[in-house]
């Protein structure tokens, strides 16, 4: 069994920023349409069409506006918990999921990822399952060079692996995912990389130009 950690606890400095400077009104990137829904919303359905048993959706800052959101999604799968203090890093927010999770591993993906696919996500989880040592394996959508990798560099989420894993290199750490995959990697952890459908899949949404990039792309 697999459980899916979403996080949702960032400050969206930058698309506040990028509407202001248009002269629009501020919305929270996660709350901004994309194929019918808010964002964070599709990028749980895809994290659901999984094989995921259960979706722990990781809030801080803002967490009562998105909340409110997330409870319109009918699926009682889904799961919200707030971090304790909303000014934390990635590694914080994803152990908090982690901590929450009921099953050995865990599917790590940005609420920000709405274009991974179900299919991509799928295929990340059956990296680990079919690793030769799938306690000690990092499956990753890859970003150029896909199957067995000797780095992590440009290397984020979405991601699988055991939750064995998550807490030894989480575990007092404040900082992004790419310094602690780097040290995975220094340590032997195996890293495998799974490729992207489209280039689309590989777009984070930080500014409104890339919401217009996913927009025009479907």
């Amino acid at each position: 069994m697999i459980s899916a950690i979403v996080t949702a606890a960032g400050k969206n400095r930058r698309m506040r920023e990028d509407f202001k400077a248009r002269g629009m009104e501020v919305i929270h990137k996660l709350l901004i349409d994309f194929q019918g829904m808010p964002i964070i919303l599709k990028t749980i359905q895809n994290t659901l069409n999984t094989d995921v048993m259960e979706c722990i959706v990781v809030l801080g800052h803002f967490s009562d506006e998105i909340t409110v959101i997330i409870d319109e999604f009918d699926d009682d799968r889904v799961r919200v918990t707030v971090n304790p203090e909303v000014h934390v890093e990635l590694s914080e927010s994803l152990l908090n999921g982690v901590s929450k999770s009921k099953s050995d591993y865990c599917l790590c993906v940005a609420a920000d990822q709405p274009t991974v696919s179900a299919e991509t996500l799928e295929n990340i989880i059956e990296g680990v399952f079919n690793s030769p040592e799938p306690e000690n394996t990092v499956s990753i959508l890859a970003r150029g060079k896909t199957g067995y990798l000797d780095s992590a560099k440009g290397l984020g989420m979405p991601f699988a692996c055991h939750k064995n894993l998550l807490k030894k290199y989480l575990v007092g750490k404040e900082d992004n995912l790419n310094p602690i995959l780097r040290e995975m990697v220094k340590d032997g952890v195996i890293l495998y990389g799974v490729p992207a459908r489209d280039d689309l899949e590989l777009i984070n949404i930080n500014k409104y130009d890339d919401y217009l990039k996913i927009v025009k792309g479907n």
